[in-house]
């Protein structure tokens, strides 16, 4: 079993022996035993604040809620909110008498799952009050070798893009943080707690864990395998599946008619992956109630899918099989950009019909530029 940072805390006790500790979490930050890490830190050490990221520090906040301010009934500690409706950075008032601030979430490699930034806006804070920041590292269940997708311009930031990454970067959270801290300069005061026993090419199924879901739509490895591609369609009038037993697995809409697009998406032969005509009723979320005609993607070989890739094809033969009735959703009050350039970092995609092959060929480009880039901060070998 590949150990995670927090399973292995003992090793480096003088890090956090004799300090307040204020602690960035969720429902996926727990031990090998599955004890929250929460209950773990409080147990050995002076556990004196929580800082909650999107969806709560116990999972009780729905996809973009905002979280507030309130104290743990549990421990009767402050809980800090990092996923308010008019910031999601820490204060100082949220630092005072903390001497440590450690984060443990499960991530899952991709550019837009919000909680990176709240780890690297948190580091951010610290570096300017001098807090010392600790990373409990945990393995990238989709690898560390597959990079995928673009690196984000400076115009397309935002809370779901907000440093220059591909949307599937090969990177651990500890090792996404030596980068933001280094090459980014956020420049803070960084500790890594490492796994044990984890290597690049190892994907989550491998690793011998339990998979606790890092958030109410990712409830397997193969919803988090997915969702690098599949979670663009949250930038169209498509339903990504949120809302029903297998988000980012199912795909369609009310339009759609299932056995030609999964023929459709099956001549492609996209690596990794086959195509079964599926029809579904999501209860919440786009077309909620409504009966939807589409796919389900079936992983056949996990180390060989390119989800973006996957993803990108999907919406691009949606388009061009069914016309005006495919939509890209319009820009949400307050924004400045449109979901899915959000989401992509590239106006191309959409405004070019069409252009699918030459944006790939960006696209690649900037993943193998990337990949270069950040060997330098690899924590573990292949």
């Amino acid at each position: 079993m590949v150990l995670n940072g927090i399973d292995t805390i003992d090793n480096y006790d003088s890090l956090f022996r004799g300090k307040n500790l204020g602690l960035i979490t969720s429902p996926s930050g727990v031990g090998r035993t599955l004890e929250s890490t929460i209950d773990i830190l409080s147990r050995k050490y002076r556990l004196k604040a929580l800082y909650s990221p999107e969806h709560g520090v116990r999972g009780d906040r729905y996809a973009g809620a905002t979280v507030d301010t309130y104290t743990d009934p549990y421990l009767h500690i402050p809980v800090y909110s990092l996923y308010r409706k008019d910031s999601k950075r820490m204060t100082p008032e949220m630092l005072k008498g903390i001497d440590l601030v450690v984060y443990d979430i499960q991530d899952i490699g991709t550019r837009f799952y919000t909680f990176i930034y709240t780890m690297l806006y948190a580091m951010e804070s610290c570096a300017k009050a001098g807090v010392p920041f600790a990373v409990l590292d945990r393995p990238n269940p989709l690898g560390g070798t597959a990079v995928e997708g673009n690196i984000i311009g400076e115009e397309y930031r935002s809370f779901v893009g907000a440093y220059p990454i591909c949307i599937r970067y090969g990177l651990t959270a500890g090792e996404l943080a030596r980068m933001a801290n280094g090459r980014f300069g956020i420049g803070c005061d960084l500790h890594v707690v490492p796994c044990r026993g984890w290597s690049r090419r190892m994907l989550f199924p491998e690793t011998g864990r339990l998979w606790v879901m890092p958030t109410p739509a990712i409830p397997r490895f193969e919803s988090a395998l997915l969702y690098p591609g599949m979670c663009l369609l949250e930038g169209t009038n498509l339903s990504e599946g949120r809302g029903t037993a297998a988000p980012f697995e199912l795909a369609g809409a009310p339009f759609i008619k299932a056995v030609p697009l999964a023929a459709e998406m099956n001549r492609l032969r996209l690596p990794g992956v086959l195509f079964r005509p599926a029809y579904f009723v999501p209860y919440t979320d786009k077309f909620s109630g409504e009966l939807c005609e589409g796919v389900q993607i079936h992983i056949t070989d996990a180390h060989a899918v390119r989800s973006v890739e996957t993803g990108l094809y999907f919406i691009d033969t949606v388009r061009r099989l069914y016309g005006d009735q495919f939509q890209f959703l319009p820009v949400r009050p307050g924004q400045a950009l449109r979901p899915i350039d959000r989401l992509t970092g590239d106006r191309s995609f959409r405004e070019n019909p069409g252009s699918l092959d030459g944006l790939l060929t960006v696209f690649r480009k900037d993943a193998a530029l990337f990949a270069e880039q950040k060997q330098e901060y690899h924590l573990y070998a292949e």
